[in-house]
């Protein structure tokens, strides 16, 4: 029975800038940690040849060092890898590909499909028909020449290619590099190895996509698998079973804060993530003072719990109840510019600047020292 490991959307050399530092240096290195994890997963399921269905590279102009690492991660499997070029990383004439060429990174069980054909995996049983993107955009059906395609007897015909199964995926994605829903059947083919669309997604019993093995974005769409299909013959049926390789969970937030239940909900539901977080929040509605307090206290007990917290605060105004501004011993001059902040969030230019001004205020006050008696 021939087992394939199919994967796909490495994006290899993608940088975080909207991440400080650190995270963005971490994120980078959960890629090559991922890549490591299919190849041990490979090795561990005993499979016969991994399929990387376009987009191991995140563009053309990715680093030499990015290039040799990618080859690097692969070493723990010994069998067959099969690397089909995507939009990202198109076989153009001079590309990512001949670079690693020349530098010699290519390991020898690495096969590059860089041109329309067969990859021939006869002692595994396999033969790879390739539809290489040679340009970022195209409106031809690359997997059109399958049909026509001949293949030894007896050995399965696995389709790799890289774009859009048309009317399928969801229409506000990229329209260019269509794939015809029906390829399995006209070509005939055991199973279609899909990249393009980040998550897991099955179009048909024999054609999938397998998305990103690392999640790189907010989207909620299955990211962070890899599959893994057995195919007892020519003809039968695959079955394909999908494994986790994640490091880190994306989680992207948007809230509306309107009584104190809605805040102490929302941070019971934070303190119960997983330390292998990545957490996007945007806030709107109300709180008082002593809710902000409480919020901010929170988010930077996270903040160094989590891999990267982010916070959007700008829908958010204060509402100082009686109780708050008691607390706060704002009497006089400052119980006026209390209430004037307050009162600005309503009707300023910049409302942000005033609740701003207002938190700060709030924890000043809250926070300094108590006078001393003389």
């Amino acid at each position: 029975m021939p087992k394939l490991l199919h994967t796909a959307d490495w994006q290899m050399g993608r940088t975080y800038s909207r991440f400080d530092a650190e995270d963005g240096a971490a994120l980078v290195e959960a890629r090559y940690q991922a890549i490591e994890r299919l190849a041990a997963l490979a090795t561990g399921h005993q499979c016969d040849a991994v399929l990387v269905a376009g987009d191991v590279f995140d563009a053309q102009t990715v680093s030499d060092r990015t290039i040799r690492r990618v080859f690097n991660a692969t070493r723990s499997f010994a069998g067959p890898w099969v690397m089909l070029p995507g939009n990202h990383d198109a076989a153009l004439v001079e590309s990512v590909w001949t670079r690693a060429k020349r530098l010699g990174a290519v390991p020898a069980n690495v096969h590059l499909a860089l041109e329309p054909g067969v990859t021939q995996l006869a002692e595994q049983g396999i033969a790879v028909l390739a539809a290489p993107l040679t340009q970022r955009h195209t409106y031809g059906d690359l997997t059109q020449p399958f049909d026509n395609t001949e293949t030894p007897p007896g050995l399965l015909r696995i389709g790799l290619a890289h774009g859009s199964v048309q009317g399928v995926l969801p229409e506000d994605i990229d329209a260019t590099n269509p794939i015809a829903p029906d390829r399995t059947e006209t070509a005939k083919l055991d199973y279609l190895a899909l990249g393009d669309w980040h998550g897991v997604r099955e179009t048909n019993p024999r054609t999938w996509y397998s998305g990103t093995p690392e999640p790189e974005r907010f989207r909620n769409n299955d990211a962070g698998y890899v599959l893994i299909v057995d195919i007892e013959e020519p003809g039968a049926k695959p079955e394909v079973t999908r494994y986790e390789t994640a490091r880190y969970q994306w989680h992207q937030w948007r809230e509306t804060l309107s009584v104190p239940s809605d805040l102490d909900e929302l941070l019971n539901r934070i303190s119960h993530l997983p330390e292998a977080s990545v957490l996007d929040l945007k806030l709107n509605g109300t709180l008082t003072l002593a809710g902000d307090q409480k919020l901010s206290e929170a988010l930077s007990v996270a903040e160094a719990r989590y891999r990267s917290v982010t916070c959007d605060r700008t829908g958010i105004q204060l509402e100082p109840t009686e109780e708050d501004i008691a607390a706060l011993h704002a009497d006089g001059y400052l119980g006026e510019v209390v209430q004037e902040l307050r009162e600005s969030q309503h009707t300023a230019a910049n409302p942000e600047e005033a609740r701003d001004a207002l938190a700060i205020l709030a924890s000043l006050l809250t926070h300094k020292e108590p006078e001393v008696a003389k």
